[in-house]
This record gives structure tokens, C-alpha cells and sequence, in this order.
């Protein structure tokens, strides 16, 4: 099992791996934290996991034991052949050579689920977590949890609430699709090479029914991304300059007053249930 320093060398001098930059690799070398993302992810025989980025297979080797299915999808072309030797035996996994955020999830879902609800496990680059968990969200994919290993700053705002410097448009679009929680903090040593900064595993559970109904999905999430992109501008002004629409500056104070808000009020003030009130009532104006 390649889940301690040793043996992790071995297969990097056997494949003479390099480690690219380009693709934020750092393998895992530590059974206690592999444990804790297994045990989290609350893996059975009855599942299907898609693994996003298996590296040299370490986590997958763990999933193909606990899963009934796993699918694992690896961009760099150097890895396949490693992959095929650290995963040779077992019988129930499939490894794709692909780009995440180029695969048709709904398609492989079907095709390797049934259109049953997969598990998601992940240790992400940093420079795609937030591509990769967006795309997962909004794939409208059957999908039950997503666990994952991040940058701490990148789950401190998946989880944070109104008000703080960290909240925004993630920490918006993961509360509405699912319920975030912490896991653990894994340190640098945990990796091979050790990253600059901590990680955090956080498990997103998926709603089954939302929190907040609204009219319109995607016009809310429009109000959310012109609310963020300019943090400092009120959002009468972030949404009068980011939302290419045909309502006056005075439209939108006129219907933040009428929403019960200040018309100095800034995106960063609002809950989830206050960007679904405003995007109901901008709906009717639109």
C-alpha cells in the first residue's frame, strides 16, 4: 500500500517522476489522514466514487477497497503508467486520462452509476479547486457528498457566514447546494513534496432539497458574482455596473429599499436567503 514516504519514493525513482509544477502535485504520504478521508467520506461496497486527481494511486488504492466502483481521472500522462502498475490488482476501478473540468460527469455517471448518486473524492491542486467544486455544484450530477482535500483559506470560506473578510460567491454557492464541514487541518509534513500552506479535509454533504427556493437559479448567482467582483462599491453600484441588464441605478435602490435594505448596503452584509429574496424580486422587474 503506498501510504508512507518509502514507499512513495520507490514508485517516483522506479517511473523516474518529476513533479510539475503546473499541476500543483503533492502526493500524500500519511495512513492517518487517508484513513480520516476514507472514514468521512463514509465509503461502502454500494458506492461509486469519482476521485479526482489520484496521483500515484495512493488514495485510490484505499478506495478500491472500500468501494464497489471507482473512477479515477488523471490529467498528467506521466502518472497513467504508474497508475496501471499501483492499481494492477484490482478489478474495479477505471482510470481516465483527462482534464476534470473537460469530462462530461453527467455522462459518466450514467454510464458508470446508473444515474445513482456518486461519492466525490478529491486532494485538489489549489489553482482548480474552486473550477472543480463550481463545475461539481452546477453539473446538476446526482452526487451524495464530495470530500475533499483543500487549501485551509479555500475551506475557511466555504464555510464562513455574512460579514467576514473571507465570505463570497463560493462560500454563497456551496451553502446553497450543500453543508460543508470540517474534517481536519492536515499540515505540510503530510505531503510529498510539503506544500507552503495548511490543508483542510471538508466534506460537503448535497442537499437533497435546496435551502432557498427561487424564481430563477441562475439570475441569483449573476447578483451574487456582481455583488463580489467589486468587494468595496455598495451593491447598488456593484449591480448597477456588473449586470449588463436595462435597470437604472435608481431601479436597483428602489428595489433593495423595497427588499427591507439600505440602499448602502454591500454584498458582503447578505445571507443566502437575502440574495433569494432580491433575485425573486428582481425577476418581476427584468
Amino acid at each position: 500500500m503506498l501510504s508512507s514516504p518509502a514507499e512513495t519514493k520507490f514508485i517516483i525513482q522506479k517511473y523516474g517522476f518529476t513533479f510539475q509544477k503546473k499541476y500543483g502535485q503533492n502526493f500524500l504520504i500519511d495512513k492517518s489522514i487517508l484513513d480520516k478521508i476514507i472514514d468521512s467520506a463514509g465509503i461502502t461496497k454500494d458506492d461509486c466514487v469519482l476521485e479526482i486527481g489520484p496521483g500515484i494511486g495512493t488514495m485510490t488504492q484505499r478506495l478500491c477497497e472500500a468501494a464497489g466502483k471507482v473512477v479515477a481521472v488523471e490529467i498528467d500522462d506521466k502518472l497513467i503508467p504508474i497508475l496501471a502498475d499501483t492499481l494492477q490488482m484490482y478489478d474495479n476501478v477505471e482510470v481516465i486520462h483527462n482534464d476534470i473540468l473537460k469530462v462530461d460527469i453527467k455522462s459518466l455517471s450514467e454510464k458508470e452509476n446508473g444515474g445513482r448518486p456518486l461519492k466525490v473524492v478529491a486532494n485538489l491542486p489549489y489553482y482548480i479547486t474552486t473550477p472543480v467544486i463550481m463545475g461539481l455544484l452546477e453539473s446538476n450530477v446526482p452526487m451524495e457528498s464530495i470530500t475533499i482535500m483543500v487549501q485551509k483559506e479555500v475551506a475557511d470560506r466555504m464555510r464562513t457566514g455574512p460579514g467576514s473578510k473571507e465570505y463570497g460567491a463560493l462560500s454563497l454557492a456551496v451553502q446553497y447546494y450543500s453543508n460543508p464541514s470540517i474534517v481536519t487541518v492536515v499540515p505540510p509534513s503530510c505531503f510529498m513534496p510539503p506544500p507552503k500552506v495548511e490543508s483542510t479535509i471538508i466534506r460537503l454533504e448535497i442537499f437533497k432539497d435546496k435551502p432557498v427556493k427561487v424564481k430563477d437559479e441562475s439570475l441569483m448567482f449573476r447578483l451574487i458574482r456582481a455583488s463580489f467582483n467589486q468587494r468595496r462599491k455598495t451593491l447598488v453600484n456593484g449591480l448597477s455596473n456588473g449586470m449588463g441588464w436595462n435597470l437604472s441605478k435608481e431601479d436597483v435602490a428602489a428595489t433593495l429599499v423595497e427588499a427591507g435594505f439600505s440602499e448602502t448596503v454591500r454584498g458582503e452584509t447578505l445571507s443566502l436567503e437575502d440574495f433569494g429574496k432580491l433575485s425573486d424580486l428582481f425577476c418581476e422587474k427584468i
